[in-house]
């Protein structure tokens, strides 16, 4: 299954994390310090909140979640196929979890990633390890 991504920055993640459990009706899936994610079956959403990152109710970056990492090898193929500039990272810790993924920015700088989920990990990442970080 793959589920579009939407990472935002938020002010105060206790306050987040309530609003988004009433609009969508479900809890996070992982919590930590800062951070809260959500996986959402209906609309099929992945929604992070992350907290002290930048203004509050800002877009942090898009993704889309997919399934194995030979997608995200496809994804970066097609991508630098249609002369986008791409940004690989294998195997980072990023957002509490192992992830390979590929980064590219639309036309106003917004920033998107394929990525998939290798397995769980006890930091958020570390500065300059991660994109998004």
């Amino acid at each position: 299954m793959s589920r579009v991504q939407l990472a935002l920055n938020v002010e105060d993640l206790e306050t987040a994390v309530g609003f988004y459990s009433k609009l969508f009706g479900v809890e996070p899936a992982k919590r930590r310090p800062g951070y809260a994610n959500f996986a959402i079956e209906q609309p099929p959403l992945k929604l992070v909140l992350i907290e002290g990152e930048g203004k509050g109710a800002t877009l942090n970056h898009l993704g889309v979640e997919v399934t194995s990492a030979d997608d995200v090898k496809a994804a970066t193929k097609r991508l630098s196929g249609e002369g986008l500039p791409t940004l690989i990272e294998d195997g980072v810790a990023c957002c509490y979890a192992v992830q390979d993924k590929v980064w590219v920015s639309d036309p106003d700088g917004a920033r998107w990633e394929v990525y998939t989920v290798l397995g769980d990990s006890e930091s958020f990442g570390k500065e300059g390890e991660c994109s998004c970080c």
